[in-house]
């Protein structure tokens, strides 16, 4: 049987103690749940936590249908993100880059979510290393954040010229973004992965969720750290 930490609506077993674990309520994934599941999870989080509440990869029409029901949240198309309560800036900054302009939904989604948590953002487009200029142009204002969120797909090479650049973690974000030879994404997770750039961090392919999960978490253990 679920414990006092876990609310069983039948369909989905809901963490509501995630928040006190790992200071964000559990995020909700959209896509293959109806309207009326995400409505009832929704509502759950709202009512057991204090905290923003996310769903991700949701389309326009099942945001609508869920906007109808629990009023007061927030829907950006291009993130494909609804979220309630979001986090007012906390100090750290974080940079999105994405390589092309292909690559900015994924971007998006990255941003979205780390501004709804609480992190600062700037975005950074189009610096791809097919234009080197575009990239060293960029160099002050990636030097200045405390966490790059590098977005690439093709080669996957800018994560590494960034990682080569800056001092700050470096959070790289295949994509899927590229020809044959690109494998929807594999080339791009295997090159960040094979990275020279010492250090840096890769995720899903496609996952801006996950690489702004990760700039969270590096944001709460400096929070940690400095208090």
């Amino acid at each position: 049987m679920p414990g006092p930490d876990v609310v069983d609506l039948g369909f989905a077993k809901v963490d509501v103690d995630r928040e006190a674990r790992q200071g964000l309520p559990e995020v909700v994934y959209g896509s293959g749940k109806t309207p009326a599941q995400v409505v009832a999870i929704v509502r759950t989080l709202l009512r057991h936590n204090d905290g923003p509440v996310l769903v991700t990869r949701v389309d326009g029409e099942a945001a609508a249908s869920v906007l109808e029901s629990v009023p007061d949240g927030s829907y950006d198309s291009e993130a494909r993100l609804l979220v309630w309560r979001p986090a007012a800036p906390a100090g750290f900054g974080v940079v999105v880059a994405a390589a092309g302009t292909a690559d900015l939904p994924v971007a998006r989604e990255a941003a979205a979510v780390a501004t709804a948590v609480g992190l600062g953002v700037t975005t950074v487009t189009d610096i791809g290393v097919a234009g080197l200029h575009r990239l060293l142009a960029e160099r002050d204002r990636l030097r200045a954040a405390d966490t790059v969120i590098v977005v690439a797909g093709m080669e996957g090479a800018l994560a590494s010229a960034i990682g080569g650049l800056v001092a700050c973690p470096v959070v790289a974000v295949p994509t899927s973004t590229g020809y044959g030879a690109g494998l929807e994404g594999i080339t791009a997770l295997l090159a960040m992965h094979a990275s020279c750039a010492a250090g840096i961090t890769v995720v899903n392919i496609d996952s801006g969720f996950g690489a702004a999960m990760a700039a969270f978490r590096l944001a709460r253990v400096v929070g940690r750290r400095t208090t």
